[in-house]
């Protein structure tokens, strides 16, 4: 028996977030590099970052810390280096009901 088709309004539909989860990404990371922030408005930007692509992607926080986290760590440790013995932007995983 051969395999089901994929539905093509679907398959469309998960290229159009992914799309704009790449955007996403892409714009937060260009607004972490060029404004003018503090390192708290940079985390908090970063987190509302997450939560927009979990909306995305409710079930793929695996994904997101193994992907997308170290890209967003890296930027945030280089324009504002971590106070010794601070943990940097900790991405808890969420929980899950049930």
């Amino acid at each position: 028996m051969p395999p089901e088709e994929p539905d093509p309004e679907a398959v469309a539909e998960e290229q159009r977030r992914l799309d704009r989860l790449r955007r996403l990404v892409d714009v937060t990371c260009a607004v972490l590099w060029q404004s003018e922030l503090t390192r708290r408005q940079a985390e908090e930007l970063v987190a509302a970052a997450r939560r927009e692509a979990l909306g995305l992607f409710p079930d793929k926080d695996g994904v997101f810390e193994l992907v997308i986290a170290p890209r967003f760590r890296r930027i945030l440790d280089e324009r504002w280096p971590a106070e010794p013995g601070r943990v940097v932007l900790p991405f808890p995983p969420r929980l899950r009901d049930g």
